[in-house]
């Protein structure tokens, strides 16, 4: 099971979209079966997942006391990939999720505050160790700092050759638990969707070779068809 934490101390970053249209991008390509937690106490996700039609992918109810025995029995039920959202500041429950990922997503949008705020994000990731790769978050097509964000978060790591620009259809998607993509009519922001998720696939194959962190610890799964969860 692959991990993949999205984190950010800016609040507003688009952690929570990202999340659930990465999780679906995931299960369309075939890399499931996925699974979601929600670290944030303001439960957005949770939210999103319960007003949500589609079986997948399923959602993990845990705590950050019992994550360490749910990543185990998710393991043992076969799930391949894991997306966890944290909450928007710097806290013991981000160094925990980030500690037993395998991959962080800084999801960053091309403002002079988010720059700022993008450096406790990454000293809280090299602490760790881990991979890390920037995301561009709510872009406008012609801002001219949406390039001076590229040159601006190139300087602290990678970045995600794929941005997601701002438009209407992510927030009206989000409203009753679906994604651009499952929309009915096809739109730019669904292949950005798409062309980033390929990416960061790519990227969690090449660290396959890298040692699994040992996982942390309770959770109940339901194994029928219908909606799916832990706990």
């Amino acid at each position: 099971m692959l991990i993949v934490a999205l984190a950010s101390q800016k609040g507003g970053a688009g952690k929570t979209t990202l999340a659930g249209h990465l999780a679906v991008e995931a299960e369309r390509s075939q890399a499931g079966p996925v699974a979601l937690v929600d670290a944030d106490p303001q439960g957005s996700l949770a939210e999103w997942w319960n007003d949500r039609a589609a079986n997948t992918p399923v959602f993990v109810h845990t705590s950050m006391a019992r994550l360490h025995d749910d990543l185990d029995r998710m393991r043992d039920l076969g799930i391949k990939i894991l997306i966890i959202d944290t909450p928007p500041a710097i806290t013991a429950t981000i160094g925990k999720v980030v500690a037993i990922s395998d991959l962080v997503v800084v999801p960053t949008r091309p403002s002079p505050h988010d720059f700022r705020s993008v450096v406790r994000t990454v000293d809280l990731v090299e602490q760790y160790g881990k991979p890390m790769v920037f995301v561009i978050n709510g872009a406008h097509p012609t801002a001219r700092i949406t390039n001076q964000a590229v040159i601006a978060l190139s300087q602290h790591g990678t970045l995600a050759p794929a941005i997601i620009h701002q438009r209407t259809d992510f927030a009206s998607s989000m409203i009753d638990g679906r994604t651009v993509m499952e929309q009915k009519r096809k739109t730019r922001s669904a292949g950005e969707i798409g062309v980033l998720w390929e990416y960061l696939q790519r990227r969690l194959e090449r660290g396959l070779m890298r040692p699994v962190p040992t996982p942390m610890d309770g959770a109940i799964f339901d194994p029928e068809p219908s909606r799916q969860h832990f706990g």
